[in-house]
This record gives structure tokens, C-alpha cells and sequence, in this order.
């Protein structure tokens, strides 16, 4: 009886050893497979708090740890340990060269160690804000050794043949248009010794991806407006993109850009002129000496400056586009909110102040813009 109790205790007490072997081994399993899994996140997919393009210069002696450290402060990696550890399995500590590097947010780290390891970078980012005109784009480009200012504003004003034949829509604009509007802002990385060419037709390529199907599908779709007689007629994407410059240069609000965009196209229809002020800047700047009294101000008599791109003084859109419009402006264009208002103002603090009549207008310019 005291046998048989004894060889059921242990055999109890072996249970038990064996269930807590069991737990602790899969728990061991699970925190293990946690780690891998993190470990994996950390190399293969690019770091989250990374934002568009880091250009970073490796000092001569740096190792591998001091190299990580680096990567880490300037948030091209998100840990410095999967990086060692990458690079220390493949046996690539001592072929990490110093140098100059870009890296762009879509580089994990396998890209940036191969980079690492075949040396310093042949390649630059440049970057083009969203709003600005040919004329700053051909500035940037002079400064940054791309092309001389003059030979990107002729490029820009008369592109050859063969850029405007591989690129449909530019075939689409009037005669004579330019390239203002269509060079997409945004960072791109270039070799060091790339041409003006080579640069734009990257830009172009950028707009025409950016153009997704919903776009093009609602710039085709017909509408009906006194433009045309009560006619169905569809915008061009000319019309959207000199729209889309103009919403760039006024507001900044996503939001309130769709508010204006509905508002622009509602005194488009109406035949009101549609008295924007950033088209009187663009004015002024074609013309360098009234430009250098003006010191940014748009007075009265600015306002009957004669010119094409002045919506004071002609009704409709302007000549063409006064700027390089982001997506989110063109998409403004593309899809006006409806709205009561006829009127809007931008206040010194950024906000967009919207009215219906013009005595409210009167009234807000008075209260912001003193």
C-alpha cells in the first residue's frame, strides 16, 4: 500500500515537473520567437520615424558600433543592435566604408549596409517644395550645379519634342504652355552627375504616376457649367492644374482647400473674376522692376497690372499655372466641396476666413488683414 502511494507521488510529481518543464520551455519558445520576430521587423522592413531623404557622412575609423550609433541618432535605423547584427552575420564589418550617403525612407537595413559596403553614395536628393514656380525650380538647379538658370527657364518655357511627345498630357496644354505646373514637387534622388534632362523627365515621370486612376477618370467626367453654354464639357487637366497652382500658392489647410476649390469654380462659373492675389504676385514677378517696389504687398493699383495671369483684371482662369502644385492641391481641384461661400481671405495666422456676401468679406478683410 505505502509502495503503490509512493510510485503515485512520484509519478505525480514527475507530471508536474513535466508540465512546468513544458510551460517554461514554451515560454522560453514564445519569448524567443518575439525577439526573432522583432529582430526581423527591425532589419527587413525601413524604419517608421524616418521621412523622406537622410544624407549622412561616415567619418574615416568609424566601426561597425560607432557606425550604428550614428544611423540610430539620425533616425535612418531603428535599432543600432539588428543593424550590428546583420552586418556582423554576413561577415561585412570590416568592408563598411566612409563617405557621403543618402538613404530614403524606403531603404531597411539590408539596403543601407549593401550601400555601406560598396561605398560612398554616386548619388544626391534634391528637393523641390510644393508652390514653386519654374522660375525658383531654375534658381534651385543653378544653385545645386544641375544647369545654369538660363538653360533650365528655356527647357522649362520650350521644352524639346521628344519630351513633350513621351508625355501625353503635356500634348494637351496650349501651345507654348511650358512645363510650369507639371514638374511634381518632391525629393528625388539623382546620380551626382545628372543632367538637367534627366532630372526633368524624373519630375514628369513623378506627375504622370501621381495621376491615379480616380483623377484622370473625374477630370474626364462631363459637366455642365455656363462655360460652355449649358453644355456638357469636360475640364481639361490643364484647367485642373492651373486651378490646383492656385490653391497651392492661397491655402495651406487640405481641408479648406477643398472649401476654396468650390469656390473658384463656382466664380468661374458665374463669370466673377476671381480676384486671386497670389496670381498678382506671379504677375509681378515676370516683371522685375515693378517686382522690386512692390516689396510683397499687393496694393490697388497692383491690381491693374495687364497681364494674362491677372485675375483682377480678366475674368477666368489665368494664362496658365503660376506654380507646382502637390497632390493634395490637385485633388482639391479635382474634387471642390460645395459650399454657401462666394468669398474667402487668408488670415496672417494661417486660417482661411470664408464669407458670402461681400459685406461679410469687407468686413473679415477689415478685421484680419489691418
Amino acid at each position: 500500500m505505502n509502495i503503490a502511494n509512493t510510485e503515485n507521488q512520484s509519478g505525480f510529481q514527475k507530471t508536474r515537473i513535466s508540465r512546468r518543464a513544458f510551460f517554461f520551455l514554451s515560454l522560453a519558445a514564445c519569448v524567443l520567437l518575439f525577439a526573432a520576430a522583432e529582430v526581423i521587423y527591425e532589419i527587413y522592413l525601413p524604419h517608421p520615424a524616418r521621412r523622406g531623404v537622410k544624407e549622412i557622412v561616415i567619418p574615416q575609423g568609424y566601426g561597425l558600433r560607432t557606425i550604428g550609433d550614428l544611423l540610430k541618432k539620425e533616425a535612418v535605423i531603428g535599432s543600432k543592435w539588428a543593424f550590428v547584427f546583420y552586418v556582423w552575420v554576413r561577415a561585412q564589418a570590416s568592408d563598411l566604408k566612409p563617405g557621403r550617403y543618402v538613404f530614403f525612407e524606403t531603404a531597411a537595413i539590408p539596403d543601407i549596409a549593401r550601400d555601406l559596403v560598396l561605398g560612398a553614395s554616386r548619388e544626391r536628393a534634391i528637393t523641390i517644395p510644393e508652390g514653386w514656380s519654374i522660375a525658383d525650380i531654375a534658381r534651385y538647379f543653378a544653385e545645386h550645379a544641375i544647369a545654369s538658370r538660363d538653360s533650365a527657364m528655356d527647357l522649362f518655357l520650350h521644352p524639346q519634342e521628344e519630351i513633350v511627345s513621351r508625355f501625353p498630357f503635356l500634348s494637351g496644354a496650349p501651345k507654348g504652355s511650358g512645363l510650369e505646373g507639371y514638374l511634381f514637387p518632391d525629393t528625388y534622388r539623382v546620380f551626382q552627375d545628372a543632367g538637367l534632362k534627366e532630372v526633368v523627365v524624373k519630375m514628369l515621370e513623378n506627375f504622370d504616376r501621381k495621376l491615379e486612376p480616380d483623377i484622370r477618370a473625374e477630370i474626364a467626367r462631363p459637366v455642365r457649367d455656363k462655360i460652355s453654354n449649358g453644355a456638357s464639357r469636360n475640364k481639361t487637366l490643364f484647367e485642373i492644374v492651373t486651378m490646383a497652382s492656385l490653391i497651392e500658392k492661397e491655402i495651406v489647410s487640405d481641408e479648406d482647400r477643398a472649401v476654396v476649390s468650390g469656390i473658384l469654380w463656382k466664380r468661374l462659373d458665374a463669370g466673377i473674376p476671381l480676384q486671386v492675389d497670389a496670381t498678382i504676385a506671379y504677375a509681378q514677378a515676370q516683371n522685375s522692376k515693378r517686382k522690386a517696389q512692390n516689396n510683397g504687398k499687393i496694393s490697388l493699383d497692383d491690381t491693374r497690372i495687364d497681364s494674362p495671369y491677372n485675375t483682377y483684371k480678366y475674368r477666368g482662369l489665368p494664362q496658365g499655372p503660376i506654380s507646382n502644385p502637390g497632390l493634395s492641391a490637385i485633388r482639391a481641384a479635382v474634387y471642390p466641396k460645395s459650399s454657401s461661400y462666394l468669398y474667402y481671405l487668408s488670415a496672417p495666422d494661417g486660417r482661411t476666413i470664408f464669407s458670402r456676401t461681400l459685406d461679410e468679406h469687407n468686413a473679415a478683410k477689415a478685421k484680419y488683414l489691418r
